[in-house]
């Protein structure tokens, strides 16, 4: 029984536990930690609209559902630098989602804040954003 209950959770397929996305958070604007978390979320969802909506991504997004969602926040320092990482993981085939503020608290309205990209294999995600830093 113990066996049966573990097949289930734990997923025999190794592309089932090799999925993240990555939401990249510019540093050169100022954001509240709330702020921030709110933007990152933002991204996050948009980012699970558009897998759902596209037959291409159900394979990975159903990878990545089962592996727990993972997430990786990183900083990028500039918005020409999250445009071209954006440029790059559209080249890729990868999902991306750009972010742009409201404008009714701390940023300017349409301000560019966050790049959510995935859900996407970890080697994707790595190849897109291993010079970036933890945030």
């Amino acid at each position: 029984m113990i066996k049966n209950l573990l097949s289930v959770l734990i997923p025999k397929e190794p592309s089932a536990r090799c999925c993240k996305m990555a939401l990249v958070v510019r540093t050169d604007i100022s954001m509240g930690k709330g702020k921030t978390a709110a933007q990152c979320a933002h991204a996050a969802v948009e980012c699970y609209r558009y897998a759902l909506k596209n037959q291409k991504y159900k394979k990975v997004l159903s990878s990545w559902e089962m592996s727990g969602q993972p997430k990786i926040v990183l900083k990028i320092s500039t918005k020409e630098q999250l445009e071209e990482l954006q440029r790059k993981a559209k080249l890729a085939g990868v999902i991306t989602a750009t972010i742009r503020d409201a404008g009714k608290t701390q940023l300017a309205p349409g301000t560019i804040s966050v790049l959510g990209i995935g859900p996407a294999s970890e080697t994707d995600i790595g190849s897109l954003t291993s010079d970036l830093k933890l945030l």
